[in-house]
């Protein structure tokens, strides 16, 4: 029964998002978008960090498909940022690749407790075998373990390290708006076997989580564009919630 159930909530989810588009971070920034996805399709580098990343050992939701959504995004947004910094361009280049990095391993130890300490030293290990300067290597663990929300901050060593920390934070969050609502969630109850009675109950409590998402935002970027994410996440949240209703109702 809940798997009808929640076939239909994914149905009313999936009609609110259609009419609400796209986020205009896309439309406003399609030549770094294109970059981007260039980058993460042809790059050597990401390449061989794809080969270490297996799906079954990953979280449901956050596996994949998630990673490589952060590392188009997170390459986007570093370098908007980059250019504001006046970063030089070949520099700038790099930095799409090693924040690309940061994104596909920022989960790999999700399933952990204390998964962005466990993903930062996993990096570090799996790291040691690439042709990349030592600093890089420390920007790149770092950034991983300053990903996860309303946790402390660490210091990054410079402003190229905090480029690549707040470029990967302010992508990941990214995800908290209709790809959670559309995606990640139903990949998440195809996972487990969640009664509809408790996904009900937590479910507002969830919408109120993310809504505080919006003040964590790193970069100004991120600061401009991420809230339009979070609230078109949460319209999609609000359909389902009323679809909800009506299937109690009819209950």
């Amino acid at each position: 029964m809940s798997t009808l159930i929640y076939g239909r909530l994914k149905q009313a989810a999936l009609a609110s998002a259609e009419n609400l588009g796209i986020p205009s971070f896309y439309y406003d920034n399609k030549t770094e978008l294109a970059a981007s996805r260039e980058s993460l399709k042809t790059n050597m580098l990401l390449k061989k960090c794809m080969s270490y990343m297996d799906e079954t050992s990953m979280y449901s939701g956050h596996g994949i498909s998630h990673a490589e959504a952060v590392a188009v995004d997170a390459g986007v947004v570093i370098q908007i940022e980059g250019r504001i910094q006046n970063v030089d361009f070949e520099l700038l280049k790099d930095l799409v690749v090693y924040v690309q990095i940061a994104a596909l391993f920022h989960d790999i130890k999700r399933k952990e407790k204390n998964h962005t300490i466990a993903g930062s030293d996993e990096a570090r290990r799996i790291l040691k075998g690439f042709q990349i300067e030592e600093r890089y290597k420390r920007y790149i663990a770092d950034a991983i373990r300053n990903h996860e929300a309303f946790k402390k901050v660490l210091e990054s060593e410079d402003e190229i390290g905090k480029l690549i920390s707040d470029s990967l934070y302010d992508a990941d969050k990214f995800r908290w708006g209709p790809d959670n609502f559309i995606t990640t969630l139903w990949l998440i109850l195809d996972s487990a076997d969640v009664p509809f009675e408790t996904f009900c109950e937590n479910f507002h409590k969830n919408i109120h989580y993310i809504e505080r998402i919006k003040t964590t935002f790193r970069t100004e970027t991120g600061r401009k564009y991420g809230p339009e994410f979070i609230d078109m996440g949460i319209m999609i949240g609000q359909a389902i919630y009323k679809e909800m209703l009506n299937i109690v109702h009819l209950q």
